[in-house]
């Protein structure tokens, strides 16, 4: 059985006045998170979650791993931006690295938002 919309009518209206905001979500299960809200609808709030240090030196290590001309961070054999003996752009750059992730949270999961300092 589908459950009205209204019955998160008080967690939508919390979550809307904390848009872009950085907050605490506290599930019904007992699991907890935070991160940015970045957008709500009648269904779902949506969380930047920040990436923890774990994921971020992995997503280093992968980024290493990938460059096939030496380690350079823009492909080629030094040069700037791959022009050097190769003539081009032939590596992979991957940019700075991603420090959120996107969290997909049903409102019906959700049992309290609380806003949190930035520090």
């Amino acid at each position: 059985m589908m459950q009205n919309s209204t019955d998160h009518t008080h967690i939508y209206d919390v979550c809307e006045q904390h848009m872009h905001a950085y907050v605490l979500l506290e599930m019904k299960d007992g699991m907890e998170t935070d991160g940015i809200i970045t957008g709500i609808d009648h269904e779902n709030v949506y969380v930047a979650v920040p990436v923890g240090e774990e994921h971020q030196e992995q997503m280093r290590e992968h980024r290493t791993e990938e460059r096939p001309y030496g380690g350079y961070p823009y492909g080629g054999s030094g040069g700037y931006g791959g022009y050097g003996s190769h003539g081009g752009y032939h590596g992979l750059y991957y940019g700075r690295p991603r420090r959120f992730n996107r969290l997909i949270v049903p409102l019906a999961a959700l049992a309290a938002v609380s806003l949190l300092p930035w520090y």
